[in-house]
């Protein structure tokens, strides 16, 4: 990274900081992932169980492992091999997780936090359950207002996970939301944390990076 690319993702990250404080939330800035990863790592103890949003950016920076390298339980839904309903009770035993770790589609500089889900796990815990949640983004998911983190969730993260995923969705022809109508359609639950709900513990992690979709 550039030192014009750098001060750039400074002053943007730390901007959307501010911005998070005032709607109540914990909002850190972070140069890189390995900082990033580190403070993370500072919230798990042993023993405790710690549940994964399936977000891409915190497998970018290697924390299901570091996690699961500081003695707790890890509760991904991803894992290879589960079946149906393992897959069920893990994404349920998130629920109420000691603590709930997950990406987001998009932060706003106005301090708002958007998030599209197919089962919506991963908003509700985001709304209400872990004893303590931790929001990890990359710089490219800072957006200026609403309006431009729902074409950010249009223009990239939707079509970009269809892909990931591998959904026979129009998204992954056009490479921009199709609004579509079938069976396959991923983004089903669209939520809006205009400020932090009110009986979570709640930290921001932004990080001076692009991470994850």
């Amino acid at each position: 990274m550039s030192p014009v690319e750098a001060w750039h993702a400074e002053t943007l990250g730390t901007a959307a900081c501010e911005a998070l404080k005032k709607n109540g939330f914990e909002a850190e800035y972070y140069p890189d992932g390995k900082a990033a990863l580190a403070r993370i790592a500072s919230f798990v103890k042993p023993g405790m169980s710690v549940g994964f949003g399936g977000s891409m950016s915190l497998r970018a920076i290697g924390a299901p492992e570091k996690v699961a390298s500081l003695g707790a339980k890890v509760l991904d839904h991803n894992v290879p091999g589960l079946g149906q309903d393992e897959k069920l009770a893990v994404l349920r035993a998130q629920l109420t997780s000691d603590l709930f770790l997950s990406g987001s589609n998009a932060v706003t500089l106005e301090g708002e936090i958007l998030n599209v889900d197919g089962n919506g796990n991963r908003v509700a815990a985001l709304t209400f359950g872990p004893k303590k949640t931790v929001v990890v983004v990359g710089v490219n998911k800072i957006v200026r207002d609403i309006d431009e983190a729902f074409a950010r969730v249009e223009t990239t993260a939707s079509p970009m996970n269809n892909k990931r995923l591998e959904r026979p969705n129009p998204c992954v022809k056009t490479g921009t939301c199709e609004d579509c109508k079938g069976p396959g359609r991923i983004c089903r639950v669209y939520q809006i944390l205009a400020r932090k709900p009110s009986l979570s513990d709640f930290t921001v992690i932004v990080v001076g990076e692009s991470l994850g979709f």
